[in-house]
């Protein structure tokens, strides 16, 4: 499943009230953002291709190492 499946009707209110969807969706994004960080290692030309490759780690380390501080909302802004 998606995180656009996961969050299908939902707007910011009823995404903020929903525990299940957030780990879910957090738990995409961390994946993704692991991957890209894989990536950059095994092949830089490649990754180089994705212009936004460091901002995408960077929000996947802060859901990882910073998960108490992770606001709900800023996370809807980035779906």
């Amino acid at each position: 499943m998606s995180i656009q499946t996961f969050t299908t009707g939902l707007d910011v209110t009823a995404y903020q009230n929903n525990e299940l969807v957030q780990a879910a969706v957090e738990r995409k994004f961390e994946v993704i953002g692991e991957a890209l960080n894989q990536l950059s290692k095994l092949d830089a030309a490649m990754a180089a291709q994705l212009p936004d490759l460091p901002q995408i780690v960077a929000f996947r380390n802060q859901l990882i190492h910073g998960y108490a501080t992770v606001n709900p909302s800023t996370v809807w802004t980035i779906i």
